[in-house]
């Protein structure tokens, strides 16, 4: 239960009318969002005066289920800068190459020489643009960060660059020889009863710092709430409340358009947002939103290609839902949404039609030519009561059922060859056509295969909700065996 210092958790009778809520606006903001942005909303929680106001997972989602953040893992690395400086392990002042000589050139540039940690922080490092494909294509890389040319003046030009915070894990753990998880842990994590959060290493063995975090949404809810009570929890002050009034105030400006939530400046790893709020946020719709004023934590976990329309239905439903007093009950409205929140889930494939053919409800084994997916081959098992799909990625072969309208959970083949959870579902759409939803419920990914058969002749299209530089569309091919 997330409380605050200064309260104790409420019975579960409490509605959101008791925090200053209308019930009716959250019930609002949920179908809006699900008629404007269908299948995008994985998750969320609001909480208010340090209480759980309204959450809910859409299935396959639950509130157990940890997800990726991306960019969302940018604020836990800041909250560990502002620890290790509170530690005297390091000062924001000082330089990047002096925790790093034996990685740093033998001439330095004066740029590289006057990059500051809190350049880093502040996504002012003087990179013309974001070095981290730069940075990734090397095995050391804080190397080839130090190795990149700096064309401007530390702190004076912002560019977003997920390679900076890298280089404050890095600093981390040449300091303390831990990586960050490994220092957050016993800091940040196990206080705010984050039970198993894991991060994603560089090849030198580093919490990349940038991305790469995986946690529940009411862990992302608890990181918003320790920073709405100036880094305190339970009594202890966690991080210096100075840390978190510099950390979310304004350090750099990023433009200038007053309607834009990615212009109104830039903190230590967090962005200012209109409506003085500020939040931290992840690649398709990972957020954590504080509202100071409000005294509320907005934290939500999705797979959506327009990070904005989400926020703006936040700002239109939820913002001026917040009232300062407590609101007359509403039983109805409360009863409503108690109902949606219960019944959430994302959309099922069901197929109405026949095969035409015989031969495909046992299609067999079919050896798929060369593709960038490393599928190798693909079968199908669509005779029992469960159908199942098997993909060969590598050579490793893994089966995924799916249902005719209705998910079933396996381990999807996901990238560097670890398996990840997903549900998938399907059915025959055409008389030649099978098709199967995949959702990899601990990422922000659907990915859908429409499966084309002729003779022994196979087409496959793969297409993905989102994607993160890759094609969005995969077309495979091959020949029954």
């Amino acid at each position: 239960v997330i409380t605050s210092a200064a309260q104790k958790p409420k019975t579960a009778s409490q509605t959101p009318e008791s925090l200053g809520i209308s019930s009716t606006a959250i019930l609002n903001f949920i179908e809006a969002a699900e008629k404007e942005r269908p299948d995008e909303l994985h998750s969320f929680m609001l909480l208010r005066h340090g209480q759980v106001a309204a959450q809910g997972w859409w299935g396959p989602f639950g509130n157990e289920t940890p997800h990726m953040l991306f960019s969302l893992s940018k604020s836990f690395t800041s909250t560990a800068i502002g620890i290790a400086q509170a530690e005297g392990l390091l000062n924001i002042n000082d330089r990047v190459i002096s925790f790093f000589p034996e990685q740093t050139p033998a001439e330095p540039s004066s740029n590289l020489q006057a990059m500051r940690i809190r350049d880093l922080l502040s996504m002012s490092t003087g990179h013309n643009d974001d070095a981290t494909d730069r940075m990734r294509k090397d095995s050391s890389w804080v190397k080839k960060f130090l190795s990149l040319p700096v064309e401007h003046k530390p702190g004076t030009h912002f560019v977003y660059n997920s390679a900076a915070t890298y280089m404050l894990s890095a600093i981390i753990q040449k300091k303390t020889g831990q990586t960050m998880l490994e220092y957050l842990t016993p800091r940040l994590f196990e206080p705010l009863g984050i039970p198993r959060p894991t991060w994603e290493k560089s090849p030198e063995g580093i919490s990349v710092g940038g991305w790469g975090l995986m946690i529940r949404t009411q862990d992302i809810a608890s990181l918003g709430q320790l920073y709405l009570q100036k880094g305190v929890w339970k009594g202890k002050q966690l991080i210096p409340a100075a840390w978190v009034e510099e950390a979310t105030k304004k350090q750099t400006s990023n433009g200038s358009n007053p309607d834009s939530d990615w212009e109104q400046g830039y903190g230590y790893q967090f962005w200012r947002t209109r409506y003085d709020l500020y939040r931290g946020d992840g690649a398709f719709g990972q957020f954590c939103i504080v509202f100071p004023k409000q005294d509320a934590v907005l934290a939500i976990t999705c797979g959506t290609t327009s990070m904005g329309s989400i926020m703006n239905l936040v700002w239109k439903y939820l913002l001026p839902a917040l009232s300062e007093k407590p609101l007359k009950e509403n039983q109805n409205g409360f009863n409503a949404l108690q109902t949606k929140l219960g019944s959430l889930k994302l959309s099922v494939l069901k197929g109405n039609a026949k095969p035409s053919d015989p031969s495909f409800t046992s299609a067999g084994k079919y050896s798929l030519n060369p593709n960038d997916e490393n599928i190798t081959a693909i079968s199908f098992d669509l005779t029992s009561s469960t159908s199942s799909v098997t993909l060969e990625v590598n050579g490793k072969p893994s089966v995924i059922p799916f249902g005719n309208g209705a998910l079933k959970a396996s381990l999807y083949p996901w990238a560097a060859g670890e398996d990840t959870p997903v549900a998938a579902s399907g059915g025959w759409i055409a008389h030649d056509t099978l098709q199967v939803r995949m959702y990899l419920y601990q990422t922000p990914y659907a990915l859908t295969y429409t499966i084309g058969f002729n003779g022994k002749e196979i087409k496959i299209f793969r297409t993905s909700n989102v994607n993160m530089g890759a094609a969005t569309k995969v077309e495979l091919t091959g020949r029954r065996n």
